[in-house]
């Protein structure tokens, strides 16, 4: 069989497995975010935390739960990595240096995970389990909370209550997260993923010498790092090293995680909403942008010039060749379109070609499908962008899910699509100009301003993969990364609720003849096309300084 077929292959298997489990997992997932019913841990949690579940809030209220509980994760886990030295199950290992603490408490506090650190150099099995592997859990649970709350905002009116942030933070968590995440450590495990408490062992070589392994619980932490589009990895190599991702088959079911949620949440969404052909518009958008640029990206990779790619049958440098490129080109699309981060191959070593698609992956706002609930509420900023457009060409009132899009509203879903490409341009910008930054680079030219280029986006997204090659474990990268990791993570969560409390306090409006019918393909196509045409028209200029000049000079 050849790599081309097989990496075909493997993508229909994705796409099947993905079909299977996309209604049963849609529908529960509405049915756990609209019952009135607590199972009796949640009640527990509730009187722990002193919530009331059963009481509404508005879009303020709902925000400030919001920020105070990520404040709490923060400091947590910041004084969690400080205090590493003299907390048992350290393997040894010192405290973290605050600009660092600082960096990783935002990074997984915001669902990014960047990671400028060496996981089993750095980390002891305390600060992995109670420290990474909670905020994973949670903050995947923070993402879904706040899109449902903007469902709630289509589907209700004449209130400006979203819901309680508490009750749907413990739901997610309890009812959906821990399950899947379960299930997952055990077929994990069952593939040949570590899951232990061991200490540090020494190894020895293959060419003479040893090397020092630390044991932990691997395949747990990467069964929620997936699942929750989290993406840190228990070790550096993250998913490409054999204790995280031992198999061809684990590659495929780690990017089955990776996209199974986000891809679900749209029919949670049209079921909420009143409406499955809703859902499966906002799907068959991201569905398309998905694999347009799995394509684009197993074509670059596959059809790559030169004597060595044609003999070897792709481009496999920075490959692993237990998945080969195919596999390798899907897994880089899924991880950077969601919110993710993981990775299984070095972005760094794709093609000029391939690594702009990557980035572009990621400055689409990573809404195909997106990272758990910040994709599925990207989207839907995005179309009300889209029907906003429509409605200016035939000089209507836009209008969707029944609800006007009027000057407040467009004005919050413009701030919300603004700022993350404020935030990747000014800090690239002000990178490049700067010597210290740019002493980091491992590579100069284009491809050296990919690197810096790939970070910002990636901080700024909340994906937190690493183009590779950039030595990020400075106070430069560490704290303006971690700025534009919590800016990323939590401004445009504010426009997002206020564009909610907005949506549920406006009556319906009855559709007519002229009203444009957000369910069907011709919608979807408008929707695709003013995703791409407004991220290229922003990121353009940057892309061709970086990738594009790579690929077009190789």
């Amino acid at each position: 069989m050849g790599p081309v077929l097989a990496g075909v292959l493997q993508l229909l298997a994705l796409i099947a497995a993905l079909a299977l489990v996309y209604i049963p997992l849609g529908t529960y997932m509405a049915k756990v975010y609209s019952s009135d019913k607590h199972w009796r841990v949640e009640k527990w949690i509730y009187k722990g935390i002193g919530a009331n579940p059963d009481t509404e809030m508005r879009w303020t209220a709902y925000l400030r739960g919001v920020l105070a509980f990520s404040a709490v994760g923060v400091l947590f886990l910041y004084l969690l990595q400080r205090l590493q030295g003299v907390l048992p199950g350290s393997l040894g290992f010192a405290a973290i240096d605050p600009d660092q603490a600082f960096n990783t408490a935002v990074s997984f506090v915001t669902n990014t995970n960047w990671q400028s650190y060496y996981g089993e150099q750095a980390m002891g099995h305390v600060v992995q389990t109670a420290g990474l592997a909670v905020q994973n859990f949670v903050s995947a649970a923070v993402g879904i909370a706040v899109a449902v709350a903007l469902v709630r905002g289509f589907a209700r009116s004449r209130t400006g209550e979203l819901g309680n942030f508490w009750t749907d933070l413990v739901r997610g968590v309890v009812r959906i997260l821990v399950p899947l995440a379960a299930i997952a450590a055990v077929v994990l495990v069952a593939c040949g993923a570590m899951q232990n408490f061991s200490g540090i062992h020494e190894v020895g070589q293959f060419m003479g010498g040893s090397q020092q392994w630390n044991g932990g619980a691997v395949a747990s932490q990467e069964a929620i790092k997936e699942i929750g589009t989290n993406g840190g990895g228990y070790f550096n190599a993250n998913s490409a090293h054999p204790f995280e991702n031992p198999t061809p088959f684990s590659n495929l079911f780690e990017i089955f995680l990776i996209l199974v949620i986000p891809f679900a949440l749209t029919r949670t969404f049209g079921i909420l909403v009143g409406s499955v052909k809703q859902g499966y518009a906002i799907l068959a958008t991201m569905g398309t942008i998905w694999l347009g640029f799995t394509a684009l990206m197993m074509w670059t990779e596959f059809a790559h010039h030169g004597p060595a790619f044609e003999i070897a049958g792709g481009a496999y440098e920075g490959k692993e060749v237990r998945f080969g490129v195919g596999s390798s080109a899907i897994f880089a699309t899924s991880t950077t379109l969601t919110s993710t981060g993981a990775v299984d191959s070095f972005h760094s070593s794709f093609t000029g070609l391939g690594g702009g698609i990557t980035m572009l992956g990621m400055m689409l706002g990573e809404i195909a499908p997106g990272g758990v609930g910040s994709g599925l509420y990207g989207m839907l900023i995005m179309a009300i962008i889209a029907v906003f457009i429509a409605g200016l060409m035939v000089g209507r009132t836009p209008e969707y899910l029944g609800k006007k899009i009027g000057t407040r509203e467009i004005k919050l879903a413009a701030c919300y699509i603004l700022v993350t490409p404020a935030l990747v341009l000014i800090f690239t910008a002000v990178a490049m100009a700067l010597p210290t930054p740019v002493n980091s680079m491992t590579n100069s030219g284009a491809h050296g301003f990919s690197e810096i280029l790939y970070a910002y986006t990636s901080a700024s997204n909340n994906n937190g993969s690493a183009f590779a090659g950039l030595n990020a474990d400075t106070q430069w990268f560490n704290t303006t990364l971690g700025l534009c990791i919590l800016l990323g993570r939590f401004v445009p969560m504010v426009f997002v609720l206020a564009l909610a409390g907005s949506l549920a306090e406006q009556k319906p409006v009855p559709a007519t003849a002229g009203t444009l019918r957000t369910e069907k393909p011709l919608f979807t196509g408008l929707l695709v096309g003013a995703i791409l045409i407004i991220t290229g028209l922003t990121y353009f200029p940057a892309l061709a300084l970086g990738p594009l000049a790579e690929g077009l000079a190789s």
